[in-house]
């Protein structure tokens, strides 16, 4: 897992060595000011929202089909998603590396440390922007390897295996407010009852160009909350964001079983027979 993060040494070797298709899934403006030679933008990587019944499903497989093909993925070429940084962009490119995987994309890289880790190694930025020649996207396999639904979440919440692991904010973790949008964009706040929580900023240290915590910090990290390499994970956020950044350090570090709940809070809070947990989510003396 570790090498599907990417120095960007690396990332410069890799798009002069072989073929590539660079993705920056920063906002539109942003990307204009500069970015990476020869980079796409796909700021819906980010902004599309997602849920998990069939219809849903299907509606994401044919935007992203699209959207990649267009962008000139045809499986062929190595996919490298960029953000701005690796704690600012709310986990963009761990969720372009996410939807990729899921797709069954069978090359994805992401750039460890974003745009500002290009920026600090001098590399060069261009503002012009680059006509892909389209492609045909190749969906080659879906399923729960992955990506889960509410359904097996609903499921979950009953067993004391696999652990259920909130990775959101802490207003959102404790209730005060429903999604980063504003705090009354879903219409419940709270979390999956019995969910443990690790604030997605954890795993990474901070710093000029902010990175992953090491394998053994990330572990350490995990511990806190009963997360051993053996342990399942089912991960949530509010739209599978910043939870595909936490998959991805989870992964890094050596704990395979992990699984992304891609509706999130967004899907869950939006359907009242789901049961949640209101309110602080402990004992105030």
């Amino acid at each position: 897992m570790s090498s599907v993060l990417l120095t960007a040494p690396q990332m410069k070797t890799l798009m002069d060595t072989e073929p590539t298709v660079v993705i920056d899934a920063r906002n539109p403006d942003a990307y204009a000011a500069g970015h990476i030679p020869g980079a796409v933008n796909i700021h819906d990587i980010f902004t599309f929202l997602a849920t998990s019944s069939p219809e849903g499903l299907e509606e994401l497989k044919v935007k992203f089909a699209e959207t990649f093909g267009k962008a000139g993925l045809s499986g062929k070429e190595t996919a490298i998603i960029y953000e701005d940084a690796m704690n600012t962009g709310f986990g963009m490119s761990c969720r372009g590396y996410f939807l990729l995987s899921y797709f069954g994309y069978p090359k994805v890289n992401i750039l460890h440390g974003g745009y500002q880790a290009w920026l600090a190694e001098s590399l060069p930025v261009s503002t012009e922007v680059p006509t892909p020649i389209p492609a045909s996207f190749p969906l080659i396999d879906t399923g729960t390897d992955l990506m889960i639904g509410k359904d097996e979440i609903l499921a979950a919440l009953d067993s004391e295996s696999p652990v259920l692991l909130d990775v959101r904010d802490i207003d959102e973790w404790i209730g005060t407010s429903s999604s980063p949008y504003g705090k009354d964009f879903c219409p419940r706040k709270g979390r999956l009852p019995g969910a443990v929580w690790i604030e997605w900023y954890r795993l990474m240290k901070p710093g000029a160009v902010p990175m992953f915590k090491a394998p053994e910090e990330v572990l350490a990290e995990c511990a806190t909350v009963g997360i051993s390499k053996d342990t399942p994970v089912y991960l949530y956020c509010f739209k599978g964001a910043r939870a595909s950044n936490t998959l991805v350090a989870l992964k890094s570090a050596g704990i395979e079983n992990v699984k992304l709940y891609f509706g999130s809070w967004n899907e869950w809070s939006r359907d009242p027979s789901l049961p949640i947990e209101e309110g602080l989510p402990y004992a105030v003396a």
